[in-house]
């Protein structure tokens, strides 16, 4: 399998490090991927408000063979959260026929406790998309 992640712009200088220890130990959004062998083929930030590079980025992804594109927990957790997963999620479906993840590492406790106080994640939509993120308490606090 290989596969693509799209991290928040926000975060740029983020070198990926809960992101691959993620998909080596099969956590999170990666814990699909149990006994199977998955190949990064692209690494790259949304470009920045309103996420332009989302629009060029994963056309490389799809030439360097990738099936499918996580967009990073980071958009989930950050302050406030990404308004635009969902017109992210539907473009990478359409434009390009990959399949889209929303997720990559487990979500830290410390974004779990803050937005859970901030109730951030209390519409309905958020249940799906935390969904393969959302982990128990012992790996959230090991992603702090």
């Amino acid at each position: 399998m290989k596969i693509g992640i799209i991290i928040c712009d926000r975060y740029h200088a983020c070198a990926g490090g809960k992101c691959l220890r993620a998909l080596t130990n099969r956590e999170g959004a990666f814990s699909r991927y149990q006994g199977e062998d998955v190949e990064l083929v692209g690494y790259t930030t949304c470009g920045g408000c309103p996420g332009g590079n989302v629009e060029y980025a994963p056309a490389e992804m799809k030439a360097n063979g990738a099936e499918i594109v996580h967009l990073a927990t980071g958009l989930l957790v950050g302050y406030p959260p990404c308004p635009r997963i969902k017109s992210f999620r539907d473009l990478l479906r359409v434009k390009y026929a990959l399949e889209v993840v929303v997720g990559t590492h487990p979500i830290p406790e410390k974004y779990y406790q803050t937005h859970g106080q901030l109730g951030t994640w209390n519409a309905p939509h958020w249940a799906a998309w935390l969904e393969a993120t959302l982990t128990d308490e012992k790996t959230r606090l090991a992603y702090n």
